[in-house]
């Protein structure tokens, strides 16, 4: 799961340092076409319409757009925030991936488990756990292991081991919540920031302009934008695995006080 998460992480950083560099190369572009505006004279405009705007905005593409705005924004702040996209995907991605597999039909384990005992004994039942995944079964082996010493024993096994498994199916849920909470903040930030510019700006220019003001104002909320788009869609995942892991947790719990009565009616049968 380690080298998956490695995986989904190093495709992401890929992914943002193409983007970075595409966004540095238009940049770079743009200074380099307003200084070659700048030499030539300048030759009379006529003002586009609001449908030739709304058709060059209608022919881009999804990815087109979303790299303007990227750009738009400001690649020092986006960057940051596109980071806690990438990584909190990667942790969402791992753990679904891993909770899935960890799933166990407890019902269907408990009926082999019950037949191995009644069959052959213990050491029947812990190969029946010892070839099925997942965290059920990883704590039926740990009763049955120290079913011999009683049934006091097992139920003390099995809460402690209990814990254990419960907090490898939460590993990452932290770094996960950090991530929502994070971007919106990163976003918020850079917004502070280009606000600030935009007061600079009309500070510099002396006068109170509409353009410089819109211009200011709107690429400043870019990145709160993207932060909040960031934080809901990594809230989604959040609370996808929190389900999940509830889920499961209910169903070791169910499954361990269900092993119990089966070892001590197992125990009875031998008297």
């Amino acid at each position: 799961m380690r080298k998956l998460f490695l995986f989904l992480a190093l495709a992401g950083t890929m992914t943002l340092s193409s983007l970075n560099l595409q966004a540095q190369s238009e940049e770079a572009a743009a200074t380099e076409e307003t200084k070659t505006e700048a030499t030539t004279p300048a030759a009379p405009e006529t003002p586009a319409s609001t449908e030739d705007v709304a058709d060059s905005n209608a022919n881009k593409s999804f990815h087109q757009v979303i790299k303007e705005k990227y750009i738009e924004g400001g690649v020092e702040w986006m960057t940051p925030v596109l980071i806690c996209l990438i990584l909190g995907l990667a942790i969402a991605i791992e753990r679904i991936i891993y909770l899935n597999l960890a799933t166990t039909n407890t019902t269907k384990l408990l009926n082999k488990v019950e037949e191995a005992l009644k069959t052959g004994g213990v050491e029947a039942a812990k190969e029946v756990c010892r070839n099925t995944k997942g965290p059920v079964a990883s704590i039926f082996y740990q009763g049955l292991d120290r079913s011999h010493e009683g049934v006091e024993m097992v139920e003390k096994s099995v809460v402690s081991y209990g814990g254990v498994q419960m907090g490898l199916l939460e590993r990452g849920l932290s770094w996960l919540s950090l991530f929502i909470a994070l971007a919106p903040m990163l976003g918020f930030m850079g917004t502070v920031i280009g606000m600030i510019g935009a007061f600079d700006a009309i500070a510099a220019a002396g006068d109170i302009s509409p353009a410089i003001v819109a211009g200011g104002i709107k690429v400043a909320l870019l990145t709160t934008v993207f932060g909040l788009i960031v934080a809901i869609i990594l809230q989604i995942f959040y609370n996808y695995l929190v389900a999940k892991v509830d889920s499961l947790v209910g169903d070791m719990e169910n499954a361990s006080i269900s092993l119990v009565d089966i070892l001590v009616k197992h125990e009875l049968s031998k008297k």
